[in-house]
């Protein structure tokens, strides 16, 4: 047997290895998930639990269905996923920029450094009232508030990839007469794009907090005014669909940039 042929046999079998522990995993992951649904069903049907406050299963899945089909759902949804998309997008925009001007003037770096960690460590939540004064309730203010949450943990993760290239290679380009413009481009961007695809990956979650703290503080519309709503109510069971729908939307928002990172790598690669 040939070198290339163990090689491709080796490969092969790990690869089946690795298929059989991904469908492993996603196995014990949905046995969970089901059994989780069916104790908490079984725990509210018996009244284990206080249904009034917890609920179950089955009145959830009864109030989203009464929700969607009478169409009262669907505009809150629209709402808070445009909000989303918006913080979530400016959010990485604004600090991958801020994090590459940082990069660029080493003097301004350290001068914003610790004005940087002073608003990493300021409760958001805090400042919502000032944004509300200042932009207005409602679309702005809320965008606002989830821009605080995403821009500065965005720029200090990004930042701190670029001072962390391999200064040889930083050098090395340098020799060979790179200006600084070029130095960025091919060499820490790239160098940092992993990074970058896990700062998106985290910037989801972290714009859900801030949509959803906005629309605690000042929305009349989204889920967040939902969820406000059914406590004013007393109704838990809208509550907490709404707590499952804002679930099921950012998983769904994950897995959009879990696929755009596999775009992005596989054009990254055959380049």
């Amino acid at each position: 047997m040939s070198d290339h042929q163990l090689t491709d046999q080796l490969h092969a079998a790990y690869r089946s290895k690795e298929r059989k522990q991904s469908i492993a995993v996603k196995v014990v992951q949905l046995s969970i998930l089901i059994a989780f649904i069916g104790l908490w069903e079984m725990a509210g049907q018996k009244k284990w639990i206080d249904p009034l406050l917890f609920s179950f299963p089955s009145k959830l899945v009864k109030q989203l269905y009464t929700t969607m089909v009478d169409g009262t759902i669907w505009p809150h949804i629209g709402v808070t996923v445009a909000e989303t998309i918006v913080g979530f997008a400016l959010g990485t925009f604004l600090g991958t920029v801020l994090a590459a001007l940082l990069w660029w003037s080493p003097f301004w770096a350290k001068v914003f450094d610790p004005f940087l960690v002073v608003l990493n460590s300021m409760p958001k939540v805090a400042l919502g009232p000032i944004f509300i004064v200042a932009f207005g309730p409602g679309f702005t203010s809320i965008v606002a508030i989830t821009l605080m949450v995403t821009v500065i943990i965005t720029t200090i993760n990004i930042y701190n990839q670029f001072k962390e290239i391999d200064s040889g290679y930083i050098k090395v380009v340098r020799l060979f007469g790179a200006s600084r413009w070029q130095l960025f481009r091919k060499v820490i961007l790239p160098g940092s794009f992993p990074v970058i695809i896990a700062t998106l990956k985290v910037n989801v979650g972290l714009a859900w907090i801030g949509v959803i703290v906005g629309e605690f503080l000042v929305a009349k519309a989204g889920l967040g005014y939902l969820i406000i709503y059914g406590f004013q109510v007393f109704n838990f069971t809208l509550v907490l669909s709404t707590l499952v729908v804002i679930a099921v939307v950012a998983v769904i928002m994950y897995q959009l940039v879990v696929w755009l990172e596999r775009k992005l790598t596989a054009g990254y690669r055959e380049r």
